[in-house]
C-alpha cells in the first residue's frame, strides 16, 4: 500500500469524510484548490475509489470539478 494513502478501509464514504481529506490535502499543499476532483485519485487506493465517485456522483460533483468546488470557501481564524 501506498504512504500517500489518505483514507482508510471504510464500507461508506460521506461527503464530509471525502471533503475533509481533500481539506487536509490542500492544507498541506498536496494538492491545489485550482485541480480537478479526479486528482484526489491518487492518495485513495484504487478499490476504495470506487465508492468515493459513487457518493460524489450521488452529490451532483463531476470528477472534472474544482477541488475548491468541493470542499467550499476557506475559513479563517485570524487575519
Amino acid at each position: 500500500m501506498s504512504v500517500n494513502t489518505v483514507l482508510s478501509i471504510n464500507s461508506y464514504y460521506s461527503l464530509d469524510l471525502i471533503q475533509d481529506e481533500a481539506r487536509r490535502l490542500v492544507q498541506k499543499g498536496i494538492v491545489s484548490r485550482q485541480q480537478p476532483i479526479y486528482t484526489l485519485c491518487q492518495y485513495i487506493p484504487a478499490r476504495e475509489w470506487v465508492c468515493v465517485e459513487c457518493e460524489l456522483e450521488k452529490c451532483d460533483f463531476l470528477l472534472r470539478d474544482r477541488i475548491g468546488d468541493l470542499i467550499g470557501r476557506e475559513e479563517w481564524e485570524n487575519d
